[in-house]
């Protein structure tokens, strides 16, 4: 039988549930909450009804353990028990990361039992509303920064349901916002694309020496782009790659004779391990991708440039084959693609009026699909040299150019029944 305490102004229920193996009597108990819109006798009504209900739960083994546990307490057995083994070393660090910083602030202190979707609709919101402060200055986090977010609350109770903690995700109510769409400075347009290209082969000056000569006249020294490097950013844009994927590329990717690239792998960050080589993001990210000629021209010329260089380097050569390596034959870091890109930006931008935005090399990639999509190239087409998971992701992200396209389709249409 149920014992009922009045505390305060909710009511304690209490019910035997056995006892454990030190012959210790496990009780089980759960608090409810009177209704202030019912009347003392309606609500006497639903206690009683609420008490039977919970005893029968326990009895019949239903009594979830969720009920008592808190969110953060939950995350941490779903990290230890569930996320360490299932996940690659970098998903879960950066769900680590995004738990910590993030989800756990806002819900960790809620009962897994008490979790209810206006409180993840409030994080979502808060997130989108607020944004975070970085150097003193306001940041706004992008639908995409939330959306992971709602991925990982509703991962982790997804299996908090299968591992009997709860009855039911309320996730499952909690509407994540849309995909993002890529902002309009994150990629060039042809004219800019051109002229980004056209800076690769112009050569540069850097100031020589860290001081300033007694005479205080600077002296400089004229550099050129290395061909790893003009190859990289060509790559980037004619096969619209990920920077992970161009990072772990070798020789044994590329077919030099029928001008294709397979990508069967990706290169990633982790903090115990350094650069680490991965499976693609997706299983769609397993793909044959074909350059055109000059881009293959171009690795061709760069390949007998670094076989001449690996054997003169003679036993200080330390690399596995890649293609983009640093000086002892090792891959490049993972964060010298964007270095490059920026480079490239910083010293165009210094010598001329009309700006190129400050993308990164993912920004390449944006590029590469815009100018596709431009070239009435189809999205499912655009979304397979992508290595999307779904042609929606597509659609989404480059809606702003299939609108574009869109308005010269309509055009195109009208311009068919417009009288002379």
């Amino acid at each position: 039988m149920a014992s009922i305490r009045k505390r305060g102004k909710n009511y304690q229920i209490t019910v035997s549930n056995g006892r454990d193996i030190h012959d210790k009597q496990i009780l089980e108990t759960i608090t409810w909450t009177p209704d202030p819109e019912k009347t003392d006798k309606q609500n006497e009504k639903d206690l009683q009804k609420f008490a039977l209900d919970f005893e029968e739960r326990v009895k019949n083994g239903k009594c979830l353990k969720g009920r008592k546990m808190t969110y953060l307490e939950y995350s941490k057995l779903w990290m230890d028990q569930y996320s360490s083994s299932q996940m690659e070393d970098t998903s879960y660090e950066t769900t680590e990361s995004y738990l910590r910083l993030h989800i756990l602030p806002a819900i960790g202190h809620i009962r897994l039992s008490e979790l209810q979707p206006l409180h993840i609709i409030k994080l979502y919101n808060k997130m989108a509303d607020e944004g975070y402060m970085r150097n003193g200055k306001h940041m706004e986090y992008s639908p995409s920064t939330i959306k992971r977010v709602h991925q990982i609350i509703n991962s982790s109770l997804n299996t908090a349901v299968q591992w009997q903690l709860i009855e039911r995700n309320p996730c499952e109510r909690a509407k994540p916002p849309k995909s993002a769409k890529i902002q309009k400075d994150n990629y060039f347009t042809l004219e800019q694309t051109k002229a980004f290209f056209a800076q690769l082969d112009k050569p540069y000056s850097v100031p020589h020496g860290g001081r300033l000569p007694k005479d205080g006249v600077r002296h400089y020294d004229i550099k050129s782009f290395e061909l790893k490097y003009k190859v990289l950013l060509y790559m980037a844009v004619f096969g619209g790659f990920r920077r992970g994927e161009l990072v772990s590329l070798t020789w044994d990717d590329i077919d030099l004779d029928n001008g294709t690239v397979n990508i069967t792998k990706s290169t990633a960050r982790t903090k115990q391990h350094g650069n680490i080589t991965k499976a693609p993001k997706n299983r769609n990210s397993i793909r044959k991708i074909v350059l055109p000629d000059f881009v293959m021209s171009m690795l061709k010329e760069y390949k007998d440039q670094q076989d001449n260089y690996r054997a003169a380097l003679g036993d200080y050569w330390e690399g596995d084959n890649y293609i983009f390596i640093q000086n002892d034959g090792q891959r490049i870091d993972l964060s010298t693609p964007n270095k490059i890109v920026k480079k490239v930006i910083r010293i165009y931008n210094a010598e001329h009026e009309d700006k190129l935005p400050d993308i990164t090399l993912h920004g390449l990639r944006h590029t590469s699909a815009t100018l596709l999509i431009s070239q009435n190239v189809d999205v499912k087409t655009v979304s397979r040299r992508l290595g999307h998971a779904e042609t929606s992701t597509t659609m989404n992200i480059y809606a702003h150019a299939l609108e574009k396209r869109d308005t010269v389709a309509s055009d195109s249409l009208g311009a068919l029944f417009k009288e002379k």
